[in-house]
């Protein structure tokens, strides 16, 4: 054997074991890989093959020699014509002439390929075991609805569902994202990130307050309507420290930079009382001089609100009760003094569309992958969701008579009730 041979067969051994040991892939499976490649390449190469020869290849895992040989058939599967059974000791040699170079080219593809799907697989490992952990990425592109941003050594997918409300995605714009998941898909597993988990700010809240982040002080409820508003509730563990106080910080300096993170979004932190009544008016705020009536038995609450603190308890498009009822745990219904009631939630509801009787499932999906979530949405883009072939007509009309009579509602608010809607903007600029 002359020495030549001898350096190509190391250099090929050396090589499939060099990449097997660093990417942690097997050499069988290369090897493996490198067959199945090169009887596609055969096909590819030869056209149309006889149907009564299974074809294989074999590869010399010493030099990298390879051949491809065809075996007599010996049975199918009825259903798919696939071979299950052939005569391997009847192989038939069939390498065409120059094969040699498609075989070098092939194994180098395999190789690659091998090598980029162990990359991607080890990356997935690392998002894995960082579940639950927020990461500072940068948008790479849109593709479709979904927003990739580069995280690192990988890339998140940020789909619909996980986006803020009203949130601009710009190509490479920095971002907070949560890492919520890893999904299976139709391209493989992903890393699904997220900005509109309430976890993303009770992430943001351990980075920017120590105390949070010791355990001296805890959260220990947290309801969000991402985008819009986030209601906290928190306790200290330790004596001598104030939980409010700790997470606003001397002169909101620690709310502010969550408030940032989260593009404005509006942040209530009250403290949390094991007093159910304390925990509602808190939950509640920044209503005043609530009566508030507690079922235990059935986890309702009724709440009586003066005619003045009505709009501030039930919030612009029911959003302070709701938040208060995911907050609280209690279905809440919110009454006028003269007992009529203004607004009943459940606390199940995520979005103010979810208080429409009669929106289906399917429409509701559209809504929100569209941002489409309260009646505000739905009044000022009316013109694009009514123009939606995804939502059948009964819906759309059932939704105009809601946007219609919102409409009305906040005309007439202007004129006969501006205290409470200055109160309210108040409010909301605080």
């Amino acid at each position: 054997m002359s020495s030549s041979t001898k350096v190509a067969r190391t250099e090929f051994a050396a090589a499939i074991a060099q990449i097997a040991n660093e990417r942690n892939i097997t050499a069988e499976s290369i090897i493996e890989g490198i067959k199945q490649a090169l009887v596609s390449a055969f096909r590819k190469q030869m056209g149309q093959l006889e149907e009564e020869f299974h074809y294989d290849a074999a590869v010399d895992p010493e030099t990298g020699e390879s051949r491809i040989f065809k075996y007599p058939v010996i049975s199918k599967n009825e259903e798919t014509g696939e071979v299950t059974e052939w005569n391997a000791k009847k192989g038939e040699d069939v390498t065409p002439a120059g094969f040699g170079r498609i075989a070098a080219q092939t194994a180098k593809q395999v190789i690659l390929q091998k090598i980029r799907e162990s990359e991607k697989e080890q990356v997935i490992a690392d998002y894995a075991g960082k579940i639950g952990e927020i990461v500072s990425g940068q948008i790479l592109r849109m593709d479709g609805k979904m927003v990739i941003i580069d995280i690192g050594r990988g890339q998140g997918v940020m789909p619909p569902e996980e986006q803020m409300r009203g949130e601009f995605y710009r190509l490479n714009n920095r971002v907070t994202v949560y890492i919520k998941e890893i999904r299976e898909t139709f391209r493989g597993k992903v890393v699904i990130v997220s900005r509109s988990a309430k976890e993303l700010v009770a992430k943001l809240f351990e980075r920017e307050v120590p105390e949070v982040g010791s355990g001296a002080v805890e959260i220990v409820r947290i309801a969000r309507e991402a985008g819009v508003r986030t209601k906290l509730a928190v306790r200290s563990t330790q004596d001598g420290v104030d939980p409010v106080g700790s997470c606003v910080g001397q002169r909101g300096v620690r709310v502010q930079e969550v408030i940032h993170e989260v593009n404005n979004e509006k942040i209530d932190i009250i403290p949390f009382s094991d007093d159910p009544a304390t925990f509602l008016r808190g939950a509640l705020a920044p209503a005043e001089n609530l009566k508030i009536d507690i079922d235990v038995k059935n986890n309702l609450v009724t709440v009586t609100a003066p005619d003045d603190q009505l709009s501030l308890a039930i919030g612009r498009g029911g959003q302070n009760v709701r938040l208060a009822a995911k907050l609280t745990g209690y279905k809440i219904t919110i009454q006028s003094a003269t007992g009529q009631v203004q607004s009943a939630v459940t606390g199940q509801e995520e979005h103010e569309i979810d208080t429409f009787e009669g929106l289906t499932p399917d429409v509701r999906e559209v809504l929100i992958q569209n941002k489409l979530t309260t009646l505000g949405d739905l009044s000022r883009f009316k013109n694009r969701w009514s123009a939606m072939d995804e939502i059948p007509a009964e819906q759309k009309d059932m939704l105009m008579t809601r946007v219609i009579q919102f409409e009305k509602e906040m005309a007439e608010r202007e004129l006969l009730h501006p205290r409470a809607d200055r109160e309210e903007r108040k409010e909301k600029k605080d």
